[in-house]
């Protein structure tokens, strides 16, 4: 009978998906997990019980969230829901907008912020700038291009066949333009056309081939004509699906009718999308033409100017670009989601969008000895943890990637790339997850708890969901009765009093009463986190082999600041003492413990690819592992 021992040294390969039991072999193996729910990654390799959710405000209904840093002090949250936003600062309501996109149009909203202004593009919503010009003072207003002696430098095409002309009733004025084919619709009033390069605007359709239309620029002439074109965004033809600044040009990627286009504005004139004679700093304007769809989902800011479209990965180069020396290149097929938005974000220089197939989190990254780009799948050991994604973001302070899933769940991605960490686990909470928006080093959430939706963030001092905090004055005497909990009403909450856990309680009419006074609370939803490791695995000849009896004999957890840890060694779930607590204990708070906890195990397994050991609690208390020395003896 041979004794062995085995010791994980950290969790940096994540969960790893049940089918790769059988394979042992991989480095990912002795540094992965077969779950981890409710727990965060650190980089250098530990797990720990998550931080628990503060309670901000209720939500309208479902949204998206947007965050708005206008300054490292001044950072904003902005919680779009239907025809509505509104704007949070310190986690405070400062106002609340107007706004024109529906909840069911929320899902394809693209934007990007220059400064005090955000932009924002929806293929069937004329686009808008939200501007911050005060602390309180807010607006949304339309896109304005630039104007000069009555013409507008936006972009324009013929969306009609070349052959189909217009021909004017006079040059100047109020004039009629007659169509050769079926041309005008009721939307094109307020449109601008352009006649032999002078502009008019509609001002009444009277049929398909008739309208009216104001002359802008003098025509040159009442012949029918071919040389004519239309605003490229309108309510006929639709707006811009994506956009993005790139080397002091305003970029859009796409509309509605136009799916492959790129228009990039003038260099330093955000709004000037005058094509002019091609000067180098004049605007730019090309069609992505390949051997496959290749409608525009997202355009980046990266390295270069990236594409993503719905069949492939471009990179738009020049240094700078300029109208002669622009390059398109395709770099690899993966394609994004067509069926939503999900944008792009920069993790250590490589650029992460989710895949057409909802399935895959690719890393579009520059690769300088083949001078191109390579998108690798980080998914591909976790496959589980995507499913059907609606919206992600990135924390640099954690190196967190948050997925918000189509389930309601939130998949979370430690990402190191210097060390090679890429760290997969799940959060689950009571309800669903929405969005997520990162603000500063806060990440907000939307979540759906019953039939409400909540805005929430993690906070480093909780450890509970929809969470309050309190406490009395420092003259005062405590307390047992605690309001503020209208959003908890009904439910059973945990409820930590002077740093120790209280019984549970059930919120009556926003408030609970304990049965001893406390000067401090945390009151909130339980969550349960589980670290569950992959079954044992060591080569043959040193260890423990594929069908061998196997059973682990003890297990020493190295800890850091933990105050409870509750573990199943095949008999049951049972807590290791630390000192004595528990519902209703008064005694003094736990100290938290750094160092390590051993505990004994019994009972053989054969054939049967189980973990040695599970850890699952809901104990609002702190709970970090840093490594796991596992002492396993085998009877091959």
């Amino acid at each position: 009978m041979a004794r062995i021992k085995t010791i994980q040294t950290n969790f940096t390969a994540g969960e790893i998906s049940i089918g790769l039991v059988g394979r042992g072999d991989l480095t990912a193996y002795s540094n992965g997990a077969a779950k981890l729910r409710n727990v965060k990654i650190a980089p250098t390799g530990g797990v720990a019980r998550r931080r628990g959710l503060r309670h901000i405000a209720l939500a309208q209904g479902p949204g998206r969230l947007i965050p708005f840093e206008f300054n490292t002090e001044q950072v904003y949250l902005l919680v779009f829901t239907d025809l509505q936003v509104k704007v949070y600062a310190n986690d405070i309501l400062i106002v609340t907008l107007e706004a024109p996109w529906t909840a069911d149009q929320l899902s394809h909203l693209a934007w990007t912020q220059s400064a005090d202004t955000l932009l924002l593009v929806h293929p069937d919503v004329p686009p808008k700038r939200l501007t911050r010009k005060g602390a309180e003072l807010w607006s949304i207003t339309d896109w304005k291009f630039f104007e000069k002696d009555e013409r507008r430098f936006q972009p324009y095409y013929k969306f009609a066949d070349e052959d189909v002309t217009l021909t004017p009733s006079a040059t100047t004025g109020s004039i009629t333009l007659t169509a050769s084919e079926d041309l005008f619709e009721a939307g094109h009033v307020g449109t601008r056309f352009r006649l032999s390069d002078k502009e008019v605007e509609i001002t009444e359709v009277t049929s398909a081939t008739v309208a009216t239309a104001s002359v802008k620029e003098n025509l040159t002439g009442t012949d029918a004509v071919k040389d004519w074109e239309e605003a490229s965004f309108s309510a006929v033809r639709g707006y811009p699906v994506s956009v993005c600044f790139h080397q002091d040009r305003l970029v859009i990627g796409g509309s509605r009718d136009l799916t492959n286009r790129l228009w990039l504005s003038k260099s330093a004139d955000l709004f000037n999308f005058d094509l002019g004679e091609a000067e180098d700093d004049e605007s730019i304007e090309f069609a992505i033409l390949s051997d496959q769809v290749n409608a525009i989902r997202a355009v980046f800011s990266g390295r270069h100017l990236q594409v993503f479209t719905s069949g492939a990965e471009w990179m738009v180069t020049g240094d700078p670009l300029t109208p002669s020396a622009i390059q398109l290149k395709r770099q690899t097929r993966i394609g994004s989601l067509a069926n939503r938005t999900i944008l792009p974000r920069d993790v250590d220089g490589a650029t992460l969008f989710v895949s057409r197939s909802g399935t895959e989190l690719r890393e579009f990254l520059f690769a300088d000895v083949e001078q191109a780009y390579q998108s690798n799948d980080l998914a591909v050991l976790s496959d589980k943890m995507m499913r059907n994604p609606v919206d992600q973001d990135f924390n640099k302070a954690d190196r967190i990637l948050y997925l918000v899933n189509g389930d309601g769940t939130l998949a979370c991605v430690t990402v190191f790339r210097q060390e090679k960490v890429t760290a997969w686990s799940m959060m689950q909470t009571d309800g669903t997850f929405h969005a997520v928006a990162v603000v500063g080093s806060n990440v907000y959430l939307m979540v759906r708890r019953g039939e409400t939706y909540r805005i929430e963030r993690f906070d480093d001092a909780l450890l509970t969901d929809a969470a309050m905090t309190d406490q009395v004055a420092d003259d005062e005497d405590g307390k047992t009765v605690w309001s503020g909990l209208e959003h908890l009403d009904g439910r059973i909450v945990d409820v930590v009093a002077d740093g120790i856990v209280r019984d549970q309680a059930t919120v009556v009419d926003g408030a609970i009463t304990l049965a001893q006074p406390a000067r401090m609370v945390q009151i909130g939803l339980p969550y349960t986190h589980i670290i569950e490791p992959l079954p044992a695995y060591q080569p043959s000849g040193t260890g423990v082999t594929q069908g061998s009896a196997t059973r682990l004999v003890r297990a020493t957890f190295r800890l850091l600041e933990t105050a409870a840890l509750t573990v199943d060694t095949g008999q049951g779930l049972r807590p290791l003492p630390f000192k004595t607590f528990g519902p209703g204990a008064l005694d003094s708070p736990i100290t938290p413990l750094t160092g390590d906890k051993t505990v004994r195990a019994l009972g053989w397994t054969r054939g049967e690819p189980v973990p040695l050991w599970r850890i699952e609690q809901s104990d609002p208390l702190p709970c970090t592992v840093l490594s796991v020395l596992n002492e396993i003896s085998s009877n091959g």
